[in-house]
Parts: structure tokens; sequence; C-alpha cells
């Protein structure tokens, strides 16, 4: 299948300002322990480590070889955070810490050479918290010189070593390169449209393992349905018959589960349960009729899901009404939007990409638009409109009764969960839209991760 590109708004409006979170603040130098020579070796080493969102510091310590280290880690982030030392096959780590909290790592005595260090909690490493531990004879616990850990687009989480006019600037760039319309050379959820059989239509899916761009030349490693992420989207109407055939082109087995939808058993993808997995090479056919009301549900691998779905195989299937939105809400939307909520290996993403290469959703004054937005990630995201108040009318695909729809402006998305929102695009401008978990969204040297903007042209 060919992928095509997806060009985001330029250049409409000669000033805008993206407002999306206040910086977060925090960090705290390391302290150098141990002592030098004899006694260095004759004590554990001890190292402070500061651990923020995103970055350890100090990312590059020395350490004396032969000699048990003591890592006194403090969490001077927003978000819950490890620190790990990998020896060999085993990893050395702390239980999760809290923000604002502390913990203490022993790590036993290291033969010289050079060790990772990371936080472990998922995605975290792929957002820049790496560093190496690296122990020397004779050695003493130190930083390493020149240590600055990770920076730029992921978000650093202090504003220690930065000038005002540095921090600006960042912020500056990203708004730019987001209207400008940097974006990257592929885009996930576009519609894929089915081969008929008959009265039956026919999806065909393959799985793959590639290199997704989550930010202009940022490449991570993925897995996609049809060579993208989010997988194509599937649009179908209550009553079709329908048949999907999965091909499996991984080095891992696979199935595919249909997230929300009423399916016969034997169709629902649970390895071991009501199917083998597919293995390499293999392809598995999925056939049963839609019989849900119209809405948002998902499709995603249910085989490894935690690396799986992680990595980007999942996609929307969106049961449309055959008489319109409006049979259903009441109005009838000029705009329609599927957006993916991410988080883990691909870093924390809006269908598969990274602020500033999402892409902005697009009205003129006085349209409708609705946006289906569902959590494959592994984290609560509240996600947060500027500007405007929506009305929460679906959720886990089916519309909500008139009298139990209400008005919001931040919505907590919980994985495996799914929301139509619904607003009237009345006030022109760009308003920022982005998780309200902090740290998910900004850093001292600008925007990240979980956020686009509504533009209203």
């Amino acid at each position: 299948m060919r992928i095509g590109v997806r060009k985001g708004a330029v250049a409409f409006v000669a000033t805008l300002a993206l407002v999306a979170a206040a910086c977060s603040g925090g960090g705290g130098d390391s302290a150098e322990g141990g002592g030098s020579g004899e006694q260095a070796a004759a004590a554990p080493a001890s190292v402070d480590i500061s651990l923020t969102d995103f970055k350890i510091t100090p990312a590059d310590v020395e350490v004396p070889a032969g000699v048990a280290v003591t890592f006194n880690v403090a969490n001077d982030g927003q978000s819950p955070h490890t620190f790990g030392v990998k020896v060999g096959d085993q990893t050395h780590e702390t239980p999760q810490i809290d923000a604002g909290s502390s913990a203490t790592l022993e790590v036993p005595a290291l033969e010289a050479g050079t060790y990772d260090a990371l936080c472990t909690v998922p995605g975290h490493d792929q957002l820049g918290m790496v560093g190496t531990v690296t122990a020397t004879e004779g050695g003493t616990a130190a930083a390493a010189t020149g240590a600055t850990g990770a920076s730029g687009a992921t978000g650093s989480g202090t504003h220690a070593g930065m000038t005002a006019e540095e921090m600006a600037a960042g912020h500056e760039q990203g708004v730019l390169d987001f209207l400008a319309g940097k974006e990257t050379d592929t885009y996930g959820n576009q519609v894929l449209e089915p081969e008929m059989d008959g009265e039956v239509k026919v999806f065909n899916l393959t799985v793959e393992q590639i290199q997704w761009e989550v930010a202009k030349g940022e490449f991570k490693d993925a897995m996609a349905f049809n060579g993208m992420v989010p997988g194509p989207e599937i649009r179908v109407n209550p009553g079709d018959k329908v048949r999907f055939v999965v091909q499996n082109q991984m080095d891992q087995p696979f199935t595919l589960h249909f997230h929300g939808l009423t399916v016969p058993n034997s169709e629902d993808g649970v390895p071991y349960i009501t199917q083998p997995p597919v293995m390499p090479g293999e392809y598995w056919t999925y056939n049963f009729t839609i019989k849900d009301p119209p809405g948002m549900y998902v499709y995603h691998s249910h085989f490894n899901s935690a690396e799986q779905v992680g990595k980007g195989l999942y996609g929307a299937l969106n049961i449309v009404p055959t008489d319109g939105w409006k049979s259903v809400y009441g109005v009838e939307p000029q705009v329609e939007y599927s957006m993916f909520l991410g988080d883990g290996s691909l870093g924390y993403n809006l269908n598969g990409k990274s602020f500033p290469a999402t892409q902005p959703i697009v009205a003129k004054r006085g349209q409708w638009v609705l946006i289906h937005m569902a959590n494959d990630g592994s984290l609560l995201h509240p996600m947060h409109l500027h500007g405007f108040h929506f009305m929460v009318v679906g959720e886990d695909g089916f519309p909500l009764a008139k009298q139990n729809r209400y008005m919001a402006d931040t919505l907590v998305v919980a994985p495996g969960s799914r929301f139509d929102i619904l607003f009237k695009a009345d006030f022109p401008g760009a308003w920022a839209f982005h998780c309200h978990i902090l740290p998910h969204a900004e850093g001292p040297d600008g925007m990240f991760g979980m956020v686009t903007a509504v533009v209203v042209q």
C-alpha cells in the first residue's frame, strides 16, 4: 500500500501563540562522592543522582572498580521514575520513585568497564533518560567531564544550564516548525478502502517491523500495520459483513483483537484461548458482522502486547452511521478526526508523532468538529483543549443519551478507553490541544510529545 503525505496547516496567520503549560522546574546538581587513592578503595563509593523529566544528572559517572557503589537517587521531576544500572544480563534498579521522593541503590563491586544506566519505566529511556557508569582502576566516584544528559525536543524537565534567551528560543522554534508544516514523510491513520467479495468488505493488513519517524529525522524501532503508525483507519457501517486477512511479516508471533467490538468468540484474537498465534510468515482470517452502534473502536495486537502495541500495532475501526452523524449526535460535523494517545517506546505521541511533527486539526470558523479519541498507551492522559468547551457525546463506542452528555475542556482518557467529543469551531486562531500531565507535553526548551493544535481559520 502506498503511504501518502498529509500536509498540515502552514502560514495561514501572521501571529499565533500556542500556550501549553508552565515550565516545570527542579533538578539537582550532582554531588561528588567517595575519596581518592586507598581511601576510595577501602569504602563503598557514593554518587548522588537526580532524575527529572526526562534526564539523568549526571548522565555519566565514574566510580572505582572493585568497590561497591551506593547511588543516592532523588526524583526532582514530576513523573515517577526509577534508576537502574545494567551489569551483564542483570539490571540493578531502584523501585519506582514518586516525584519529590528518593531512594538508594546498592550496586556490587564492578569490574573495570562501562555500564549502561537508565530509567527502567517503559519508554523513559527512549525519551533521553540514559547514561553510563564507568568503573576505572584506582578511580574516584565523580561525574564524568562534560556530561550533559538529554535535552531538546524530548524535554529535559530542568532549566539548569539554560539561559532565559535559550529557553525562549527553543519554545519559539518548536512552534514555528509546527506552523510551517515541517512534517515527517509518512503518517498513519489513513483510510483503508476495502475490497469487495460479494457482500463482504475485505480488509488486508500486514504486520511488520519498521523504522518509524516520530519527529523530523528521529526514527525509532516500531511495529506497524501496512507500514504506518497508527495502522490504517477502518470505516464500516452497522450491519456490514467484514473479513480481515492478516499477514505476519514480523519475527515474532501475532494475533489481532477487535477492542470493544461484539464478535464471535472464535474471532476474539486471544492466543491459545480462541486461536493459535499467527507465526512469522503465516496469515490468519477473521470474519464477523458489525453489530455495534456507531462510534470508535480499535484493532490491536494481543500477543506480547506490551511491546507490540507500545511499538505501534493499533488502529481505528470506526463504525459510521449510514445516515450520517447527525442521526446520532444531532449535528453533522464538517471535520472528523481520529486521535490515538500513545506512550512507551515511541515516546509520548499523538497518532505516532511527537510535537512539532504532530498534525493540526484544521477547521473553518463555524464548522462542527468531531474527534474520535482513543488511548492505546499504558498511562492516563488528561487531554485539555484551549479556547473551547467540548461536549462528550460518546464513550467506548456507545453514543451517550442527550441527558448523559456533558461539557468539558479536560478529559481523562484511560488506557483502552475511547471517547467521541464534539464542538463548534467558533473562535479563530490556533488553540493548543495537549496532555495536561505536563512532563508529557512541555519542557524548558519547548513543547514536545503530546501536543497539537486546533486551528480555526
